[in-house]
C-alpha cells in the first residue's frame, strides 16, 4: 500500500456536523464527499445543480481532486455528473461543490449528509510541450490517425 497523501480539510459553517469525507472499504478508491444543504433539494428530469459539500480541502502539489459519481445513484437514479470527472486542482482553495444532473425519468431529491459524490486522489504528471515543424517528426504508431471507434 502507497503512503496516505495529506489533506488538511475546513469545516466551513454550513458544513459543520456532517461526516468528513470518508473511504466506505478497505479497497474504495474514491471518498465519499456529502451535500452540505438545508431542508430539500430537488433535481427534476433533464436538470442540474450545484451541490455544496461544506468543505475546503488542500490538495498538495503533484496531486489533482477527481470528483467523480457515485455508480448506485446513477444505477438507481440516473443520477449523473456532467463534468465527470470534476477537477480540484492543487492550488483551488474553495468550498467543494458537485454538478450533478438527473437523467432519470422522475425527480430525485437530495437531503442534507446524503452521499452524492467521490473524491479521488491523483497525482499529476506535468507536460512541456516541444513544437515540431512537421507531423513525420511525431513518433509512429500502429493506430496512426484511426479514430472514432476505429479499432473496433
Amino acid at each position: 500500500m502507497t503512503k496516505p497523501v495529506d489533506l488538511a480539510l475546513y469545516w466551513l459553517d454550513h458544513g459543520r456536523g456532517l461526516p468528513e469525507p470518508a473511504y466506505q472499504t478497505e479497497g474504495a478508491a474514491g471518498m465519499d464527499l456529502c451535500a452540505a444543504i438545508e431542508g430539500e433539494l430537488r433535481i427534476a428530469p433533464g436538470r442540474r445543480a450545484l451541490i455544496p459539500c461544506g468543505c475546503i480541502i488542500a490538495i498538495p502539489p503533484g496531486f489533482e481532486g477527481q470528483v467523480r459519481a457515485r455508480s448506485g445513484l446513477a444505477l438507481k437514479h440516473g443520477i449523473a455528473m456532467p463534468n465527470a470527472p470534476g477537477t480540484i486542482d492543487s492550488d483551488y482553495r474553495g468550498e467543494l461543490k458537485v454538478i450533478l444532473i438527473n437523467l432519470g425519468d422522475q425527480d430525485f431529491v437530495i437531503t442534507r449528509a446524503m452521499r452524492i459524490a467521490q473524491l479521488v486522489i491523483a497525482p499529476v504528471a506535468r507536460a512541456q510541450l516541444r513544437i515540431v515543424p512537421t507531423a513525420d517528426l511525431l513518433s509512429a504508431t500502429t493506430r496512426g490517425v484511426g479514430g472514432f471507434g476505429s479499432t473496433g
